[in-house]
Parts: C-alpha cells; sequence; structure tokens
C-alpha cells in the first residue's frame, strides 16, 4: 500500500478541480473518502490547504495521504477489470445517442448518477468501464435526480466535458421534462418563478419557496404547459427550466399546488388514484438540445420509460406527434 504521495499535475491536468483531479488520479477512490480528505485538510496543493473547487495548475505539487486500496494498483487493476465486465454491458444497453466526443445515456429510474452516502452504485461510478482507446475516463457535464429517468449527457474527453460544461452554465442547454400531476394548473400554461432555499426535515434534503434576500437562496424560474388532462383528476404536463436548481421541478409545481406524482418528497401518493399506478416518480427528462462541442447542435429525445407507459395507460393520455407547446415559451 502507498504511504504520503507528491504528484505533480500535467499539463493535460491544467485547470481541472482539485477534487476532479483526485479522482481521475485515483479513480477507485470512494466520494466519501475523496470528501473527507480534501475537508480535513490531507491534501495540500503547493503545501498549502485547498478548496474542492480549486483549480489545479499545471507543475503544482499535489500532497496526497494514504488512501489505502484506492491507491494499490493491484486493487485498482481488479476494479477494472470487475467493472468492465458487466458495468460497459449495463451502461451500452442505455446509449440513445454517441459519436466520439460525448455520450446520451436514457437513465433509468432509481439509479443514482454520483455516488454519496449509502449509494455504492452509481453511473459515475461505472464510467470507468468506458474508457476509451485514449485512456480518457467519460465524465459527468450534469445530473439528474435517482429517481428522474431520461437523458443524461457523458463527455468522452475533458475538452468535450469543458464545452459542455460552458453551455450548461450560460444556459445554452435547453432541456425539456414530461411530469404528470394531479388536477389541472390553471392557467394551463405558465411561468413560474420563486427563490429556493434548503429547508427539508432532518436527514432529507429538500428545497423550499423563500423570500427574496433569503441567505443560500438562488432565484429558479420554470415555464410550465399543459400537454392533455384526464378531467381534472390529473395532468400531463410538459416543462422547461431556465435555470438549473436543486429539485427546481419538484418544488415549483409542490408551490403551484400541483406536486408531480410519486414523489416522496414532495408530491402525493399514487394509490389515491389507482392501485395500478406504479410507485415511482413520473418526471422524464425528455429532451435536450444543446450546441455541440465541434460546432452545430445536439438534440436528442429519450423514449417513453415504461412506467410513465403504465401511468398513459391508466389515465388515458396517448403519447403523439406535433408541436410541443412549451417550445414557445420564453428562454428567460
Amino acid at each position: 500500500m502507498a504511504g504520503v504521495e507528491i504528484v505533480t499535475v500535467k499539463d493535460s491536468e491544467d485547470g481541472l478541480r482539485l477534487d476532479r483531479f483526485l479522482k481521475g488520479r485515483y479513480p477507485a477512490l470512494g466520494f466519501a473518502q475523496l470528501q473527507k480528505i480534501l475537508r480535513t485538510g490531507q491534501v495540500r496543493v503547493d503545501g498549502a490547504r485547498a478548496k474542492p473547487a480549486a483549480k489545479v495548475v499545471a507543475g503544482q505539487s499535489v500532497r496526497v495521504p494514504p488512501l489505502g486500496e484506492a491507491s494499490d494498483p493491484a486493487a485498482l487493476e481488479k476494479r477494472k477489470k470487475e467493472v468492465s465486465s458487466q458495468d460497459a454491458v449495463f451502461l451500452r444497453q442505455m446509449v440513445i445517442f454517441e459519436d466520439r466526443d460525448l455520450i446520451v445515456l436514457n437513465k433509468p429510474h432509481g439509479l443514482a448518477v454520483q455516488g454519496g452516502s449509502g449509494t455504492t452504485r452509481h453511473i459515475d461510478g461505472m464510467l470507468q468501464a468506458l474508457v476509451g482507446p485514449d485512456d480518457e475516463r467519460p465524465k459527468l457535464v450534469h445530473r439528474l435526480d435517482r429517481d428522474t429517468a431520461g437523458c443524461l449527457i457523458v463527455a468522452k474527453t475533458r475538452k468535450a466535458a469543458a464545452a459542455l460544461a460552458k453551455s450548461f452554465r450560460s444556459r445554452s442547454a435547453r432541456k425539456i421534462y414530461w411530469a404528470l400531476v394531479p388536477g389541472v394548473p390553471n392557467p394551463t400554461q405558465g411561468r413560474i418563478s420563486t427563490y429556493l432555499a434548503k429547508g427539508g426535515e432532518q436527514g432529507m434534503e429538500r428545497m423550499r419557496v423563500a423570500r427574496h434576500g433569503t441567505e443560500d437562496s438562488s432565484h429558479a424560474i420554470t415555464y410550465y404547459a399543459v400537454m392533455d388532462k384526464a378531467a381534472n383528476r390529473a395532468s400531463w404536463l410538459s416543462l422547461k427550466p431556465v435555470t438549473g436548481r436543486t429539485h427546481q421541478l419538484r418544488a415549483h409545481l409542490e408551490h403551484i399546488g400541483h406536486p408531480i406524482l410519486g414523489d416522496p418528497k414532495y408530491g402525493e401518493q399514487l394509490q389515491q388514484f389507482s392501485a395500478d399506478l406504479p410507485d415511482k416518480l413520473m418526471l422524464l427528462a425528455r429532451r435536450i438540445t444543446l450546441p455541440h462541442p465541434r460546432g452545430g447542435t445536439i438534440d436528442v429525445t429519450a423514449p417513453l420509460p415504461e412506467h410513465f407507459r403504465q401511468a398513459f395507460d391508466v389515465f388515458g393520455f396517448e403519447e403523439r406527434g406535433g408541436k410541443d407547446p412549451i417550445l414557445d415559451a420564453p428562454e428567460d
């Protein structure tokens, strides 16, 4: 097992966040262990403590504490073999678009995008299985909640990741979600604009609508349009978030009195509607459009997942062609 190491930042690593630099150098390093060594100051950059988001510079020296099996070449090689045999097949089954720069996955309900407390199986942890011939590990450029299905973009190279991340930061990425909610919003098309802040019960990550100026609150804007309705019982909505706050769509729909069906944090129990409804969050990242790193535009649509199909059958909704009314919503 390796002890304390002093590693030098390579030219190809220049500009990476410190946490991502460490994850790239030590792929077997778990999320919790990574956060702990950074939080406790065990990692030093040129002799000084640094925050996880600090950017490393080529030529800098990074002190890395003993990492146990995470830095053991034999353990890492074993991990690579384990993920390459089963996770590669699992991820490949999700691919709905791929070229030399990026992959769009159709993420299923219930699969976490990143690790966390108690989460050992997640997409980020499986991406090692898709390392290309240039030995670059694919990188996440955005995320979805565990229980949200649909389009998830993964960059194949660091250059593509930087370009895609810039598109998300500048709001050049256009995302459309579908949701099923109880009742029918009035008006049937509208704009939701609030401030959101963390405010969940103990042990539960939850966002709440906050007053302007509340500490750590962020402005959030969502447009919605009713696609269809089952009398006054339930609605199928198309949603366009302008901002990308944590749980934004879930908190916003609860705020207007129409929480997403199957949402354990913000929604209502599905069984009050029908025992035939699957007990799953009825939120789908349906479509994503954004600039391609090499020019042009990426425009990918996720198919309707099985739990949505079952719910459509219960409510009598029909997936149809034609223009989605949310496309006419403003961009701000």
